[in-house]
């Protein structure tokens, strides 16, 4: 299965929280990058968090992009990476809470990948708990 596969069993209650991070650590996701003063990876904001929006194909950016009110002809350019880049390599270079939010346009289809322990690394995990020996 591919990851909007896994989103599709989870969301139904029939997936597994493992194969769907393995799936979304394997996918190619596209994330749209931000035409604003300070450039990057396009983001909002929800509770606190930082969720960088990430698409699993050009049709749900499109979405997104129609959802937003973007010209049609407009096109947003975009990064392609690997889910486990964006999560390993991006996230820790992001002041403050970021998970990643995939197909956010698309009412059925998304899902939310919350900085916690086991999806970004635990230095920027909001649940890490620091050990003392």
């Amino acid at each position: 299965m591919g990851l909007t596969e896994e989103i599709t069993a989870m969301r139904g209650g029939s997936g597994h929280s493992g194969r769907l991070l393995g799936e979304f650590r394997r996918a190619v996701l596209l994330v749209p990058l931000s035409d604003g003063p300070e450039g990057g990876l396009m983001s909002g904001w929800q509770g606190g968090v930082r969720w960088i929006h990430a698409f699993t194909d050009e049709a749900a950016l499109a979405r997104f992009a129609q959802v937003r009110g973007l010209p049609a002809h407009q096109e947003l350019e975009y990064l392609a990476i690997l889910g486990a880049r964006l999560v390993d390599e991006v996230i820790p270079t992001v002041d403050g809470p970021t998970g990643v939010a995939v197909d956010v346009a698309d009412e059925d289809g998304s899902m939310l990948f919350p900085p916690v322990v086991g999806i970004v690394p635990d230095a920027q995990a909001v649940d890490a708990r620091e050990v003392t020996v």
